[in-house]
């Protein structure tokens, strides 16, 4: 991995890949997407503050355990400005994220508890099929042909 001397303050859109192992398509990705910010020199260069290698840490953390971008961007921006999220940062964000995953996480165990059933009948009935229609929420809103 190719060091950064401590006086280079900026990186080039090569240098913030090669240290973070992102590719330069998914840098320009995030960027997009609010998730970092650079600067562009007066040769349309773009240049990253070296806290975007942190962004970056945290941004592909976040996304391993299966928190949407547009979360992790809302995220990032109760930071303030240019600031590297640190460990404080991520306990505090993380704790938010807890209650999302914990819904994500029943349902998961729900579709795994009801899939070998689902391929034992085969019959994906709008009226019975647990994965279909669970708790019958369709005969709730409406009935007939209509849906």
């Amino acid at each position: 991995m190719p060091q950064i001397p401590e006086k280079i303050h900026e990186l080039t859109v090569g240098q913030l890949s090669a240290r973070s192992g992102v590719a330069v398509s998914a840098l320009h990705f995030y960027e997009a997407k609010g998730l970092i910010a650079s600067r562009r020199t007066s040769g349309n260069q773009r240049r990253y503050s070296r806290d975007a290698l942190r962004r970056v840490a945290f941004v592909r953390a976040a996304q391993r355990v299966g928190i949407p971008l547009a979360s992790i961007r809302d995220a990032l921006a109760q930071l303030p400005e240019g600031c590297t999220p640190n460990r404080e940062d991520w306990a505090r964000l993380s704790q938010a994220w807890r209650a999302e995953l914990d819904q994500r996480i029943t349902q998961l165990g729900r579709l795994r508890d009801h899939l070998t059933d689902c391929i034992g009948c085969g019959c994906l009935s709008l009226e019975n099929c647990a994965l279909s229609n669970p708790d019958d929420v369709f005969g709730e809103r409406l009935t007939g042909s209509r849906l």
